[in-house]
């Protein structure tokens, strides 16, 4: 069976979601597949860094988040090999679990996401997308979007390989305090050795945790250290001289609560390149765009800008339509395909500048190399942690356009 849509969007996440959300508000309707029976979360922890809280503000709903996230009130770096703090710095940002998934999926008219819909192949039907679903099921779409993460069905599509691993695995884990705990709202950073640890209270009963490594096995498909146990202990034996209170967090982590994974990124400059975001009428956003190591935080924020751009570029195409500006369908395909180059040509320069940002602050900040230890902790460690808020200072823009 065939249907017909006008945006198909592969992928649930934050991308796709903040994608249809912000064309909801401006009247036009999508479909996002999710291959998943559920929203699907894919994190710990998410940071809400003012660019973020300015798509979402975009979107409608920064206020009802506001309501739910604990307010991180600075950051903290600090020697892994001798303990003592290198640079501190205030500011004002919000840290939840994820919550963001629900609320975007909630401002969605019923019937947007579909669930249970895993897209196996794609072909071309003239100015149309022909999108075949595992259950046999055809769609035939205007345009095609995919925010379905870093091995995107839809980047495929357009000929972009696989992100490639950076040599680094990240450990995460969440642990439990049923009766609260008395951790001050700041982002703790550790860094040495060759190793780089952070603690992050989400709540008064939930601390996130990261510890990265380096791993010699490039092949490695999901970085584990011979399963959550064996994880743990890793973690434990290597985080060197970070205070007392902070270790107990890593040990009071359920293992059903650890997990580790490679990280990946795509390089920076494969972003410029023709068609490395879009192809006529098809696109990608969010991990499946600018897949990144998680640094300096600005993945899932990156997300939200993408989905806000989309939304506009491709409103201002269907709104025309609406309003009979466009009245035939070679006209439409034209202006899609313009709206598409636009979203294009206004992430490319942003993603490259966070990849690139991202991979080399994580590359200083777990570096062993006794020369670049030195420069970090008695030269770089304010200017590293500042990146965070620099990085953070961009407004995509509203919905609005002219």
């Amino acid at each position: 069976m065939e249907t017909v849509e006008d945006i198909v969007i592969v992928g649930a996440g934050i991308a796709g979601l903040t994608t249809a959300l912000g064309l909801h508000r401006l009247g036009l309707r999508s479909l996002v597949l999710e291959s998943w029976s559920d929203l699907r979360v894919t994190g710990f922890a998410f940071l809400n860094w003012t660019n973020a809280w300015k798509a979402l503000d975009a979107l409608g709903i920064g206020d009802s988040l506001r309501q739910n996230h604990q307010e991180l009130t600075g950051a903290v770096a600090s020697s892994i090999v001798s303990g003592l703090p290198l640079s501190e710095m205030s500011f004002q940002v919000k840290a939840k679990q994820m919550v963001l998934l629900e609320t975007l999926a909630k401002g969605l008219p019923p019937g947007t996401i579909r669930f249970c819909s895993k897209v196996v192949s794609i072909e071309e039907a003239g100015h149309f997308k022909l999108v075949h679903l595992a259950d046999g099921s055809i769609l035939k779409t205007k345009v095609l979007i995919g925010c379905d993460g870093v091995n995107s069905v839809v980047a495929k599509m357009l000929g972009i390989q696989r992100p490639t691993f950076t040599g680094r695995c990240a450990a995460r884990g969440i642990a439990e305090f049923p009766d609260g705990h008395n951790f001050e709202p700041k982002f703790m950073q550790f860094s040495g050795n060759g190793f780089r640890s952070g603690f992050i209270p989400c709540d008064q009963n939930n601390v996130y945790w990261f510890f990265t490594y380096s791993s010699s096995n490039k092949n490695k498909d999901t970085g584990e250290e011979d399963g959550p146990a064996k994880l743990k202990q890793f973690v434990l034996r290597n985080l060197g001289n970070v205070p007392k209170d902070w270790v107990d967090v890593v040990e009071k982590t359920e293992l059903r609560s650890i997990t580790s994974s490679p990280l990946t990124l795509r390089w920076p400059w494969k972003v410029l390149w023709p068609g490395a975001i879009y192809i006529e009428n098809v696109c990608i956003a969010g991990d499946a765009l600018h897949p990144m190591t998680p640094d300096i935080g600005q993945g899932g924020c990156a997300a939200l800008e993408d989905g806000v751009v989309l939304a506009r570029c491709l409103g201002e195409v269907f709104l025309r339509k609406q309003s009979g500006e466009i009245t035939n369908e070679e006209e439409e395909y034209s202006s899609i395909k313009k709206g598409v180059e636009k979203f294009a040509k206004e992430r490319k320069w942003r993603s490259f500048e966070l990849i690139t940002t991202s991979y080399m602050v994580g590359v200083i900040q777990q570096s062993s190399w006794k020369v670049i230890n030195f420069f970090r902790d008695n030269v770089l460690s304010s200017y590293l942690v500042g990146i965070l808020l620099q990085k953070a200072d961009f407004d995509c823009g509203l919905l609005k356009f002219s």
